[in-house]
């Protein structure tokens, strides 16, 4: 793709997502929405590969059936309420087929089916801008609704955990466990929304910490399968060196950042009388830290040549641009000592 055309997406996806962050009206919202999704499609389609092409008819198909809901309740609510405003109270039919709407953009389970292919058939960096960028709109939006239903975004997270725990234990491609975790990543912050805004924000943006280094990792090593990851050695050592790491802090493990989010909506979920939820959540996170821990034992304690079925990337040297690897990395596994000040910067 031409890089200035390549620029021209890029800008309309900040645009977007703005338009939606600045938007108190439910149409500017869902115009945002519309930008973002129409300006991802040339960059998830830009490989000219059938799996390539399939994976973006799917993500199209689903956004734009989302989009649709969303517009349809926004409308309803205006119909039935005489107004627009997304912070106003609204009714309680519109406000359930929002919620549902949004979920399916997000990918919380159960419209959660879309994600783990869409994000199989397309590149790296792409599939990063999509489990990152593309989950802010539609979670800003999450938060500014108030729910009529409390027990419904609950519902919805705790779900979502279980089933991004369990979805990724027997997959051996690395895109498809990303998907599985960005899911159970945002049970986690559908979970507190309604409770405290401001953890589950805080919850999204370290998430964006974590799984970002992940995603230049792989393509910096050019892995896509967990025996893939044996032959990093040989090309990065220093990388594959610090992943694990990485990979244990989206585990959620102290000392590491990752640790930082599920104590704190742990902790809020026990001051709202729901420690029920919250054990549940906890054990179910224990499955998602089971195929990081399989990743880990891939890359740090199996080197090239071994029984693999791997094919041994070529070793000549490239040049590739590492400092937001190195940056993302660090903040990924050092973060936890500044959580005491992460807090006292929160809004109330």
């Amino acid at each position: 793709m031409n890089p200035r055309t390549t620029y021209i997406f890029i800008m309309s996806l900040g645009l977007g997502t703005t338009i939606t962050f600045a938007s108190s009206h439910w149409l500017l919202a869902w115009m945002g929405l519309e930008m973002n999704t129409l300006a991802i499609i040339p960059l998830m389609a830009q490989q000219h590969h059938p799996r390539a092409t399939e994976a973006t008819t799917k993500y199209f198909i689903t956004q734009a059936a989302a989009a649709a809901m969303l517009l349809f309740a926004a409308t309803v609510n205006t119909w039935l309420t005489g107004q627009w405003l997304i912070t106003q109270t609204m009714h309680p039919i519109p406000n359930f087929m929002i919620t549902m709407a949004l979920a399916m953009k997000l990918g919380l389970a159960p419209m959660h089916v879309w994600l783990p292919e869409v994000l199989q058939g397309i590149s790296l960096i792409t599939g990063m801008l999509l489990s990152t960028w593309q989950k802010l709109a539609p979670f800003i939006l999450l938060t500014q609704v108030q729910q009529s239903n409390p027990h419904l975004l609950t519902g919805l997270g705790l779900l979502s955990v279980l089933v991004g725990g369990w979805g990724g234990l027997n997959q051996t491609q690395m895109r498809k466990v990303l998907a599985y975790s960005s899911i159970a990543h945002l049970g986690w912050m559908t979970m507190i929304v309604q409770f405290s805004p401001q953890t589950a924000l805080m919850t999204l943006m370290i998430y964006i910490m974590l799984t970002s280094p992940i995603f230049l990792t792989l393509n910096l090593i050019k892995s896509t399968t967990t025996n893939a990851l044996a032959t990093s050695w040989t090309t990065a050592p220093a990388v594959t060196m610090l992943t694990p790491l990485t990979l244990l802090s989206l585990g959620g493990l102290p000392p590491l950042t990752g640790f930082t989010p599920k104590w704190l909506i742990i902790q809020e979920l026990t001051k709202q009388s729901l420690p029920t939820t919250a054990t549940m959540a906890a054990m179910a996170a224990l499955m998602s830290l089971y195929f990081y821990l399989r990743m880990t034992y891939s890359m740090a304690m199996t080197i090239s040549p071994n029984n693999t079925t791997a094919t041994t990337i070529w070793r000549l040297k490239t040049k590739n641009t590492t400092l937001p690897l190195s940056v993302a990395t660090t903040l990924a596994i050092t973060l936890l000592p500044a959580t005491p000040t992460i807090m006292a910067l929160m809004p109330v």
